[in-house]
């Protein structure tokens, strides 16, 4: 007795509670998650609100990561041309590397506020001078064409019976339009105007302190990259933390040589386009030219999104040159698409045309203009990670991961663990040249039994 209660106790003792744990975690995070899934879509428009609001105190922060992100390649090729040259004149190696960051920094950013400078001083001056004009020309094209309604209305006595009513229904709408509409919006007009300018100094003031947030970015970007890698390597296995880096790489390969290579496209767009448009003698040159340089950021419609308003105003100028200027852009586009962003671009986000349509449609759709710019490297990075992870499990389960070995198959045998494609069908211009061989073979037979 006194051994079976002991082999009892020992059975007791080595009973192992870890599965029983795990089953526990997984239904407690399974039922987390379908309550924060529950409270997420019944009370969605709470969460879009603290979303909203998180989004505006997190700006400057944001503004800070991109600028840095965006300035990183020059402040590296900076540092790549000064360091040597420093480390030759100081001998702490750590104080000149110090320092090379410092100067690079400030160059790099003072290179991108110059540039934003240059293209204000354009841009400005230009659209004051177009709407000057707009306003000046407006008149007289407003009585040319009255003019002209005038001499054809007094030809038809019925076009001028159905005009004069359609004034008369006109003015009176817009009688009744300015007394119940007009009049009492003018005070949400202004309080919106008002509004309008508190956020625009808000936004200046957020993009002031992004600036400053990116200078420390900047000065420690190693340290953050230390930092990440750190946790990763410590809370997972070495594995999948190795996996974790090399997605991370990749997804910066793709999306920073996206950005970089579509803003160095469009900037050789908007130098063609300028040199173009003045050697053609158009008008707003340098107004069309950064809207098309700017607007060509955007994959696939931007080149669109630029032209149709400076068709509109090279045509209010002159519309047989907005006719060529519209010539002028298809083959602009042409050159681009086959040419310019092939060579600059490549194919660095791996996405067929579909995808990159698909990506700038939900992108744009949710986030506006912005996700329409950044829609295509993030799907791609997105596209990625699930390519790797398909890749990874059809790998364990030996089947060819190439997508063509896919397209023809019927079935997976499972005893061989083999696709099984579709059968062929029989092409009939086999069996035409099987006629056609035989007819021409039937002639030299012939002449053989003529010969013997």
């Amino acid at each position: 007795m006194d051994e079976q209660e002991k082999k009892q106790g020992n059975e007791t003792n080595n009973w192992n509670i870890r599965p029983y744990l795990a089953i526990g975690l997984t239904s407690f995070l399974v039922i987390a998650a379908s309550i924060s899934f529950f409270f997420f879509v019944y009370r969605f428009h709470g969460v879009a609100q603290v979303m909203d609001q998180l989004a505006v105190i997190l700006q400057p922060i944001t503004i800070g990561f991109v600028l840095a992100y965006l300035v990183t390649p020059i402040v590296n090729f900076e540092e790549r041309h000064l360091l040597p040259v420093m480390q030759e004149k100081i001998k702490n190696k750590r104080k000149a590397k110090r320092l090379v960051r410092g100067v690079s920094v400030a160059g790099a950013l003072l290179f991108v506020l110059i540039i934003i400078g240059i293209l204000l001083q354009m841009v400005i001056p230009e659209l004051y001078r177009s709407i000057n004009g707009l306003i000046g020309t407006l008149p007289k094209q407003v009585n040319s064409f009255m003019d002209w309604l005038s001499d054809y209305v007094s030809s038809d006595s019925n076009i001028s019976g159905y005009l004069e009513t359609a004034l008369i229904k006109g003015t009176e709408f817009f009688e009744e339009w300015a007394q119940t509409d007009f009049l009492p919006q003018t005070k949400n007009v202004l309080t919106g105007l008002t509004t309008g300018v508190i956020t625009v100094v808000k936004l200046l003031f957020n993009v002031i302190i992004g600036i400053i947030f990116s200078v420390y970015v900047l000065m420690s970007k190693e340290s953050f990259i230390g930092q990440g890698k750190k946790i990763v390597y410590a809370l997972l296995p070495g594995k999948k933390a190795n996996a974790v880096i090399h997605t991370v790489h990749k997804s910066n390969e793709i999306f920073g040589g996206f950005i970089s290579g579509k803003i160095l496209d469009s900037l050789i767009i908007g130098i063609l386009c300028f040199v173009c448009l003045y050697i053609m003698k158009m008008p707003y040159s340098v107004l069309v030219s950064v809207i098309v340089g700017v607007t060509n950021v955007i994959p696939f419609f931007g080149p669109y999104l630029g032209a149709v308003p400076s068709t509109v105003l090279i045509m209010l100028a002159d519309p047989i040159k907005g006719l060529y200027f519209v010539i002028f852009i298809l083959v602009l586009q042409q050159v681009d698409g086959n040419i310019i962003g092939p060579k600059i671009l490549g194919d660095s986000t791996g996405l067929s045309s579909f995808w990159v349509v698909f990506a700038i449609l939900t992108f744009g759709g949710i986030f506006g203009i912005p996700g329409m710019i950044i829609g295509v490297p993030v799907f791609a990075v997105v596209f990625y990670i699930i390519k790797k992870i398909l890749d990874y499990i059809l790998k364990r389960k030996r089947l060819p991961r190439d997508t063509r070995s896919y397209i023809k198959a019927q079935k997976l045998d499972v005893e061989t663990n083999t696709l099984v494609c579709f059968p062929e069908q029989p092409v009939k211009i086999q069996k035409t040249a099987k006629k056609d061989q035989g007819k021409k073979e039937a002639p030299k037979e012939a002449e053989k039994e003529n010969k013997k």
